[in-house]
């Protein structure tokens, strides 16, 4: 049984990601508006525009493009981390009867589309580099879509797709982290380890006060981007290092408290101002032939086909077979309806497909896929939901 508290905050967060979702596609609405305006020469400009950091000899310069990739994405991924962290050791995947459903949920989320995509582009050593890109689920613009269905969706199911979203969040991790590492700089990732060994013991000194942990997790964020392995990995590493409970019963959280403060930074700046700067799509200079693209069309079958089935069937079958329970107040239909919202990429799969091609020629082909495969999965899933519940919406 989840207690009154828990179910409190769960519907707090709930309410945050689907207000935030709502505000990530009028960011995303608003760069494709602008990329095809006579305003198209800002946006880019904009995108390009250099930042550098110094001090001394010592220094950054990167547009502003990357700052937001590699520098605000490790702010949210230092936030999933948090996340987490928090799951595993007291929340909704604390225990093997609530971790079951959602994690064969989402390796069939992650292992099918996938497999649809390699299929697709097999043989194309630059196009296969994005096998990735349709195995994310963006979870605020998932939750913005069951949020225009109002009370009418069950929490339970709700606090599912969370938890699938979750485990998407944790194979991404580690997919960026085999997979998209560059070249190494092995002296950089000396001085990436001395830091992760510096969080590690002030976490094991019991050590409550953030600013520390801060500090080490900057230079830590430095010393990975310049490692070859991607910056964001640096955020995760130090919200694992962030201590959950303080040194006495009646302390504060340090974790609870820098997600309290980070929460809503990461939904309505952050990720909106990922999605406006990776979102751009030139419209006029489409053509049907885009939308043949194997990349494309590996990307929109994984997310549309592929997200669906590699969610549902694993789910349907574990309930059936007796290792898992249908979440409570749902249908079968709604687990489908759930299970196609998966199939929202959108800010994560910008994120891994900005990983897998360096090329900007193969910039258009992503977008395309994300953004077809992305709005397919919102509307129809929107009407699977609002059909699984219908005698809701005939009470309401």
């Amino acid at each position: 049984m989840i207690g009154s508290e828990t179910l409190d905050a769960i519907r707090q967060f709930l309410k945050l990601e689907s207000s935030a979702g709502i505000l990530l596609i009028a960011a995303a609405v608003l760069a494709i508006i602008l990329d095809n305006s006579p305003f198209a020469w800002l946006y880019d400009q904009l995108l390009t525009l250099p930042f550098s950091v110094s001090i001394g000899t010592w220094g950054l310069s990167k547009p502003l493009l990357l700052w937001v990739n590699d520098g605000l994405m490790a702010v949210f991924f230092l936030l999933v981390g948090l996340e987490v962290k928090r799951e595993i050791l007291e929340g909704e995947l604390s225990s093997k009867s609530q971790i079951l459903l959602p994690a064969i949920a989402a390796a069939g989320g992650m292992i099918v589309p996938s497999g649809l995509y390699a299929a697709l582009n097999w043989g194309d050593p630059v196009a296969i580099r994005g096998w990735a890109i349709p195995a994310a689920t963006d979870i605020a613009f998932a939750l913005g879509i069951i949020s225009l269905l109002g009370s009418r969706v069950p929490v339970s199911l709700k606090i599912l797709l969370t938890a699938i979203a979750i485990f998407d969040d944790l194979g991404a991790i580690i997919i960026i982290a085999v997979f998209y590492t560059a070249d190494l700089s092995l002296l950089s990732l000396a001085f990436a380890a001395v830091a992760i060994a510096g969080l590690f013991i002030l976490n094991r000194m019991r050590v409550t006060r953030l600013a520390p942990y801060i500090l080490i997790g900057i230079l830590l964020w430095v010393f990975v981007l310049k490692s070859g392995v991607h910056a964001t990995l640096a955020g995760v590493a130090l919200g694992l290092a962030i201590p959950l409970r303080a040194k006495d019963a009646e302390g504060h959280s340090p974790l609870r408290h820098l997600e309290h403060i980070l929460h809503p930074w990461v939904a309505f700046a952050i990720l909106p101002l990922f999605a406006f700067a990776n979102a751009g799509l030139p419209l006029f200079e489409m053509s049907f032939a885009d939308l043949q693209n194997p990349v494309s069309l590996g990307i929109a079958l994984g997310l549309i086909a592929g997200k669906q089935f590699g969610v549902f069937v694993p789910a349907w079958l574990a309930i059936k077979s007796g290792l898992a329970e249908l979440p409570e107040g749902t249908n079968y239909l709604g687990l489908y309806g759930m299970s196609v919202l998966t199939g929202i990429g959108f800010t994560m799969s910008l994120f891994i497909g900005s990983l897998a091609f360096n090329d900007p020629a193969m910039a258009g082909p992503v977008r395309i896929g994300i953004l077809l495969g992305s709005i397919v999965c919102a509307l129809l899933g929107y009407i699977i939901l609002r059909k699984a519940f219908a005698r809701r919406f005939t009470r309401a």
